[in-house]
């Protein structure tokens, strides 16, 4: 458990770090850093009692911004649409340099990638291991976004040799949630879609990943921050169970009486599963406690309240 600390999470209006800081919180003295851009996210994340500040990774002007955090747990990223590899290089690779040189007094950090870094394989069901090879991984709207984690992944690498900093770096692969503590992530995207009878649209057929649940991730952060090293060492940050978005889909569909309508627009290049290896995750953090239907079905009634359905 981490108590008494005083951690600083960047992006903490995201669907990950959301959650994250918002259980961090209770027991600890969290700072929050981001551009907030969209209205209202900062207010949202005061209110958690987290100090903010309106940092720019890509400009690297920290301020008045402390540099005597216990724990950083970089978690905010660059993704948009187009194709403008500049900014992305900028925030996500030179801005986590930046970043560690300013936390180089922390007792560990938390740089965190996506198991979008791998390149592709032609069996969606193949779990990649951390030692496979890396690439491009052509996220359909994300151009920038699998290249520029790969150059982060780097630069992390080298300020945790560089500033003698132990570092982790875990690769994301679903992340979800129950909607209510932050965005949900891909399976509540999925499951407003089916509840307004719109299509889920898929990049092929089976949809294959690994999901894990907001309890989890905050669960076997301690863990995982325990295992930072000089070396950075890499792991796979998923759930245990492989399942597709059709199989998810479809127990929405079944929740909410109702034929969800899910096609396939296959991405020539892309990954057609993202499935990860886990072993080294179940050696540091064990087994997760969520199993992806209690998971999905929480999330379920949480939308549906907050709906008042």
């Amino acid at each position: 458990m981490l108590k008494d600390r005083k951690i600083l999470v960047t992006g903490p209006a995201g669907s990950i770090a959301y959650p994250l800081s918002l259980e961090l919180a209770k027991d600890n003295e969290v700072w929050g850093v981001a551009r907030f851009s969209h209205p209202g996210d900062e207010e949202k994340i005061q209110a958690l009692g987290i100090t903010t500040r309106r940092i720019d990774l890509g400009v690297g002007e920290f301020g008045d911004l402390p540099d005597d955090f216990d724990y950083l747990l970089h978690i905010g990223a660059y993704i948009a649409p187009g194709s403008d590899f500049d900014a992305a290089l900028r925030v996500n690779a030179e801005g986590t340099g930046l970043l560690m040189t300013h936390c180089r007094k922390a007792k560990a950090a938390l740089v965190m990638s996506t198991t979008g870094v791998y390149q592709p394989h032609e069996d969606p069901w193949r779990p990649y291991l951390e030692t496979d090879p890396l690439g491009d991984s052509q996220l359909p709207g994300m151009a920038t976004y699998g290249l520029s984690k790969i150059t982060e992944e780097a630069v992390a690498r080298m300020c945790a040799r560089q500033l003698g900093l132990p570092t982790i770096i875990a690769r994301m692969n679903a992340a979800y949630g129950d909607g209510e503590s932050g965005h949900g992530g891909l399976p509540v995207t999925h499951f407003e879609a089916i509840r307004a009878g719109r299509p889920v649209t898929l990049r092929w057929d089976p949809s294959p990943y690994s999901p894990i649940h907001n309890r989890d991730i905050f669960d076997q952060l301690p863990a995982l921050l325990d295992a930072a090293a000089v070396p950075a060492p890499i792991v796979n940050w998923g759930g245990d169970e492989a399942v597709t978005a059709q199989d998810w889909c479809a127990y929405f569909g079944e929740l909410l009486g109702v034929t969800p309508t899910v096609l396939v627009h296959e991405a020539p290049g892309a990954q057609r599963g993202v499935v990860a290896d886990n072993a080294r995750r179940l050696a540091l953090t064990g087994p997760c406690k969520v199993g992806w239907r209690d998971g999905m079905r929480e999330l379920v009634e949480a939308r549906l309240r907050r709906a008042g359905a």
